[in-house]
Parts: structure tokens; sequence; C-alpha cells
């Protein structure tokens, strides 16, 4: 992502090579910082909102809820407790839980900090003396490997430039339509919240559920001073349906559109993968297992360019 900036910088406005490195750096850095920045009122505002929070009123409202299910369910012969024993989970249901959602954000962000400083240093380096670094690469190559790897390195350039190009496509659809959810529904903090969720939606499938979760709780804090049965839980639940309407969207119509063509996958052979990559490495495999699996495929059709299955697997390629 950085190195046509730097490209840019070098070329046209005759920058020196450090410099142009500094200033993109630089301008990636900034760009971070506004995104931070940009939840940083949303943080103090939720704090507040904590400090206000009365657990024990919390828990009345829980329960009334579940008591106002019941009753409307057993005008249709359905009786709940006997289904589910709803004061069971009321009584061991424990609300302190959100007080603690905000100690761990900021570890987060610690963790963060470092990672950006690291991520920083090394790319400094990398885009610096890229030059040398790719001839050293080079001269220990074998002879007869040196053009297919090149050749490899080349086109996985090429792919992974269009994936992270649809991601960021991706990301910014989901940013849009949330964000219409969110003021329809007359969110506070609508752009922030959305922005939160799109990013969270990095995380195939996981994502999304993460980020109905956040939406959810930062939508009940800010509504505390409504009604609770009311008001803030049926708009909470409404925006819940209208989420749930965009990841559909976005599950059947911009990730088989975007993903399958920028990686030239099918879309199946995509959720195997990440499927196949969340359950052996978590998380952090099904992030970055469409990158890893288009280097392999396409390492596998220059060396092993016979084999039946990558034959399968990159007849698109």
């Amino acid at each position: 992502m950085a190195n046509p900036i730097v490209k840019f910088l070098n070329t046209r406005l005759k920058f020196k090579n450090t410099l142009a490195v500094t200033t993109t750096l630089i301008l990636f850095l900034l760009l971070v910082t506004g995104i931070v920045l940009l939840f940083v009122p949303l943080i103090i505002k939720q704090g507040e909102n904590l400090s206000l929070l009365d657990i024990r009123s919390l828990e009345m409202n829980y329960n009334l809820l579940i008591e106002n299910i019941s009753l409307f369910l057993s005008s249709y012969n359905i009786d709940l407790k006997s289904i589910l024993n709803p004061a069971q989970y009321a009584s061991s249901f424990n609300f302190n839980f959100i007080s603690k959602i905000f100690n761990n954000i900021l570890g987060i962000l610690g963790n963060l900090g470092m990672g950006l400083f690291s991520v920083l240093f090394i790319s400094f380096f990398l885009l610096k003396e890229k030059h040398t670094i790719f001839n050293g690469f080079k001269s220990v190559l074998p002879d007869n490997q040196e053009e297919k790897v090149l050749i490899s390195i080349q086109k996985i350039r090429d792919l992974l430039s269009r994936y992270f190009l649809g991601l960021l496509l991706q990301l910014f659809i989901i940013l849009v339509l949330y964000l219409i959810v969110f003021l329809i529904f007359g969110v506070e903090n609508s752009f922030i919240i959305a922005l939160l969720c799109a990013i969270l939606n990095i995380i195939p499938y996981v994502g999304p559920l993460l980020g109905m979760i956040v939406a959810s709780v930062l939508i009940m804090l800010s509504g505390m001073q409504a009604d609770f049965v009311s008001e803030t839980l049926p708009k909470t639940l409404y925006v819940l349906i209208g989420l749930t309407i965009v990841q559909l969207i976005d599950n059947n119509v911009n990730q088989p559109l975007i993903f399958s063509k920028s990686t030239k996958s099918h879309p199946l052979e995509i959720f195997l993968v990440i499927l196949a990559a969340g359950i052996l490495l978590g998380i952090t495999g099904m992030i970055i297992a469409i990158p890893v699996y288009t280097c392999l495929k396409v390492i596998g059709k220059e060396f092993l360019p016979e084999n039946r299955i990558i034959k399968a697997l990159t007849k698109k390629m």
C-alpha cells in the first residue's frame, strides 16, 4: 500500500528516497491517529454513562422484560418458564460485565500502540532499502528456480493488491449501509459506531457478530435516560434487524463479487478455507486465511503446474 505513494513522491515530486518514505509513513500515521481520535469522544461519553449506570435498576428492567415476554406467550398457551426457566437465567445473569468492557479496550489500545510502532519501524527500512533487500534475496535463489520465484512474487503482489483494494471497497460499502441503519433509528454517534462495526467486519463471520454486540451495548448505554423496556430495547432490536439485513446483503452480494474476482477463487472455496483456518488458528487464522491461500495457489501453479488438484484450483488464475 505504501509503495505507490513512495514511487509518486520520488518520480513526480522529486523527493529523495528517505524523505519520500518518511513522508509516506507520517501520512499513514496521521490517518491511523485520526481514526483513533474519532473514538475518543465516544469512549469518554460511554465512560460517563457507565459511572451513572444503575446495575440494580438494569437487572430489574431485565426481569420485567422476561416477565412481560412470559405473559405475552402465555396468552397463546406457551409456558416460557417451563421451557427455558428464565428465572434461573435472570438470577445467574451478571450485568457487571458491562463495566469491564472499556477497561479491556484500554488494554487493546496499548497493544495496538506497540504493534503500530513495530510496523512503522520495520516498514521504514523495507521501503527505504527495498532494492537492496530484493537484490540480496535474488542472489541466494538457485539459478534454475529464480525465474519461477520472481514470477510468483509478482503475481502474489498483484493478487494481494486486488484483494486489499476489494477489502477496502467492502468495508466502505458496509460503513455506508451501517450508517444508514443508525441514522434511520436515530442512534447517537452513528458514524463512529458504524466505522467501528465496519472495522470489526475485517474478521470473517465472527467480526459482524462482534459488531452487533458492540453496537447493542453502546446503544443501550446511550439510552439509559429513556425507559429500557418501551424505548431502549425496541430501538436496539430494530437496529439489530437492520444490521442483519446489511450482513445478508454483504454475504450474498458483496463478498462473492468482490473477493471471488479479486482473488480468482470460488466463494465456496473461500468459505471452506476461512472455516479451516478458523478451526486451526482462531480469529487470526480467519483474518490471514485468504491472503495466505492466494499465495499458496500462486506458488503451486508455478512450481507444480501438472498436479491435478492444483490445476483444478488455479484454472482461473
